[in-house]
């Protein structure tokens, strides 16, 4: 398979070593890194010389018109993703997009109807690499035999920290380019994780505020939610924290499950303790670790992690293991945060359809702040 990448910013990076290093797969040999397409001609060079890619350029129609693509990672602004995807899915190419895919439900949705009218059975999938670290992996099976008990309770905190000069680029910290603050931006990948282990949620409860960062968007929320099973979590999403974490606990009946990390986890990032009475869970854990054979990067979460199971489903003609639907699980649980924060109403799961604002933007109607950017949208995607 031949890969492009669109847009070369930063996240473009850790796209093209991970596409370098699935060579190193079985079933993966052939797949090879071609092209990179930006707005900016000498990032598009710099980035082809840095990555040793044969071809770069600024027109992403020329390249899908040119037939020698057969994935794109697109690595652009979030508002920019749903017309590069439609043209690539169109085309007859595979798309792999950055989180956010999309800046609403409405877009998510047009998504979906894009990969189904899309050419040659081309698919979508997202990144939302932390749910494929052997740890997150081994949990999600324990709990599915049972060995853990029902979960019960969970804590999932994305405390970071931006200055307010990260602000400084034009698309960051707006609804209609970035979709969101920390809750869409940042938090995402985390409780994306949280809802790979704990199913569908059915209710949200939530706050959120513009506590010290001139952005239109909110730089913390918080949020209560309950899930199916009738576990109830607690998630913090926060640009404002120095001491910066990516902190999940799960407490079942049988055990505490707890994952601290930054961007990225590996095995020693995870930690059990047994509830009384129930220390053969630590041996389930262990014998777990130890049968799970091959191991994506070492088990550690990453791009690697996600794109070798990925690429193994696009090569065989299969579904890959993130399709719109899950993208649109977690998307919905991101609207249902900010309309409850923003109404100060309880939000249940499937409430939020045409018609409702917070179906076409996170920020709804307008959050409840005056905004402080004005910035034409031209500039932003140029």
């Amino acid at each position: 398979m031949k890969v492009s990448i669109l847009g070369a910013g930063a996240i473009a990076h850790a796209h093209a070593e991970a596409v370098e290093a699935l060579a190193r797969y079985s079933g993966l040999e052939g797949v090879e890194l071609t092209g990179v397409v930006d707005v900016d001609a000498a990032r598009a060079a710099e980035f082809a010389a840095r990555h040793g890619i044969a071809h770069h350029g600024t027109d992403l129609s020329a390249l899908l018109a040119g037939g020698d693509v057969d994935v794109l990672h697109i690595c652009t602004p979030p508002s920019l993703h749903l017309e590069q995807a439609r043209a690539a899915l169109a085309a007859g190419v595979h798309v792999v997009v950055e989180k956010p895919a999309v800046l609403s439900l409405a877009e998510i949705d047009a998504m979906a109807e894009a990969e189904r009218a899309g050419t040659g059975g081309a698919r979508f999938t997202q990144i939302v690499q932390h749910r494929f670290g052997s740890g997150a992996v081994r949990l999600r099976r324990l709990l599915g035999d049972g060995a853990l008990g029902r979960p019960l309770v969970a804590v999932c905190d994305t405390l970071w920290f931006r200055p307010p000069e990260y602000f400084d680029v034009p698309w960051r910290g707006r609804f209609d380019t970035e979709g969101g603050g920390p809750t869409m931006g940042h938090g995402i990948h985390q409780f994306d994780l949280l809802v790979s282990i704990l199913g569908e949620w059915t209710e949200v409860r939530a706050m959120a505020g513009r506590l010290a960062r001139d952005v239109d968007t909110e730089d913390v929320s918080m949020a209560m939610v309950r899930f199916s099973s009738g576990a109830m979590a607690s998630i913090t999403n926060s640009l404002l924290s120095p001491r910066q974490t990516s902190f999940l606990r799960l407490d079942t009946e049988r055990a505490t499950v707890e994952l601290e990390h930054l961007y990225g986890y590996d095995d020693d990032a995870w930690s059990i303790t047994a509830a009384p009475g129930s220390e053969d869970v630590l041996q389930a854990w262990s014998d777990d670790v130890a049968a799970e054979g091959e191991q994506v990067d070492g088990g550690r979460s990453g791009h690697l992690a996600q794109l070798v199971p990925t690429y193994r489903a696009l090569v065989a003609g299969e579904t890959p293991p993130i399709t719109v639907a899950d993208a649109r699980g977690t998307l919905e649980l991101a609207a249902a945060i900010y309309r409850s924060a923003f109404t100060g109403d309880t939000v249940v799961r499937g409430e939020i359809s045409a018609g409702d604002p917070f179906y076409d933007s996170m920020g709804g109607a307008g959050a409840p702040w005056p905004p402080v950017k004005d910035v034409p949208v031209q500039e932003v995607t140029a």
